[in-house]
């Protein structure tokens, strides 16, 4: 039986969704099917207020993973113990299942190698903490367990779990800075996102890293403050730079050179849910992401800009003084 304490007034399905990041139609289809017992009395109604103090407790069904067909692709994984796992996510490989996803998704493979899931985000999302977009590459944390998912739901909420990424940009920014704009749906395009006055408040900061060797494109590092969808991508829109191979928010380039984004969470930090230790997990560039690298940069320079210590002493420094 798994547990929260309440803190905030509000409707249950909201709360909840706060609470463990996860979205609304997830928690608010467990609410119904299987309730959520308050101070004793199990509640099914999304709408229940909730006066802050309250004690949650609910417990949702273990789950025995199927075994998908035609699964023909392998993921790396990182790190694994009882617990969790951390995977390093391919390029256009999907999540999770949706009505437009017609092909194999990364819970379809993680069932098909049978392993134990959390069950905390419903069943087409069983284990998956947080999401990465089809397009872009990295590392991944998955739960195994529920008590394990929820305490990685709250460490992205406080931000004690996070990632650095890397990406590389069409045109080099004038010095690092730090975007804070509000994100939400683009009223003019609805497959995008924005910067909208009623957006989400959203922080990212965007360190450069290396001048390609014509300097025309930039390698840079990214940390977010927030996790709103297609937030980097946004952020640097408005700034009037965009990711190699992002057509949809302005990248303009031969369809066939530049097949996806390139963008790739490189290292993800955590606390573990069990033990408590500080956990980092590095994700290497996949062979399209480093052939661009090889390509445009001067290794050299690289290899020194691309250690984990160094790059995470830049932005303590930098975002302290902000």
């Amino acid at each position: 039986m798994e547990e929260l304490r309440v803190m905030d007034a509000g409707r249950l399905d909201q709360v909840m969704q706060s609470l463990l990041d996860q979205p609304r139609n997830q928690i608010a289809r467990f609410i119904k099917d299987v309730g959520v017992e308050i101070e004793g009395k199990r509640i099914t109604k999304c709408g229940y207020r909730l006066k802050g103090g309250e004690r949650l407790r609910y417990e949702i069904p273990v789950m025995h993973p199927s075994k998908p067909q035609e699964i023909d692709f392998d993921v790396e994984i990182l790190y694994e113990d009882a617990s969790l796992l951390v995977l390093n996510k391919p390029p256009f490989l999907v999540i999770h299942d949706a009505p437009s996803v017609k092909e194999p998704t990364l819970v379809d493979w993680l069932k098909h190698k049978g392993i134990s899931l959390s069950t905390l985000s419903g069943e087409e999302r069983h284990g998956i903490v947080h999401r990465i977009d089809k397009e872009t590459s990295g590392a991944l944390v998955i739960a195994k367990t529920n008590q394990a998912h929820q305490a990685l739901s709250l460490q992205l909420q406080d931000r004690s779990m996070g990632r650095y990424y890397y990406a590389i940009i069409d045109l080099p920014l004038k010095e690092d800075c730090i975007v804070e704009k509000p994100i939400g749906r683009d009223p003019n395009r609805r497959t995008r996102m924005a910067v909208v006055p009623e957006g989400r408040a959203s922080k990212s900061a965007f360190i450069k890293l290396a001048l390609s060797k014509d300097e025309k494109h930039e390698l840079i590092a990214c940390k977010l403050f927030s996790g709103r969808t297609h937030q980097i991508r946004v952020h640097l829109a408005s700034l009037s730079r965009h990711i190699l191979g992002d057509k949809l928010y302005g990248f303009k380039s031969k369809k066939d050179t530049i097949p996806r984004v390139m963008l790739h969470a490189g290292l993800l930090y955590f606390i573990h849910p069990v033990s408590g230790e500080r956990v980092e997990v590095r994700a290497p560039f996949f062979e399209d992401f480093q052939e661009q690298l090889t390509r445009e940069f001067m290794k050299e320079k690289l290899d020194e800009i691309l250690d984990d210590d160094a790059l995470k002493r830049r932005f303590d420094r930098w975002t302290k003084r902000m």
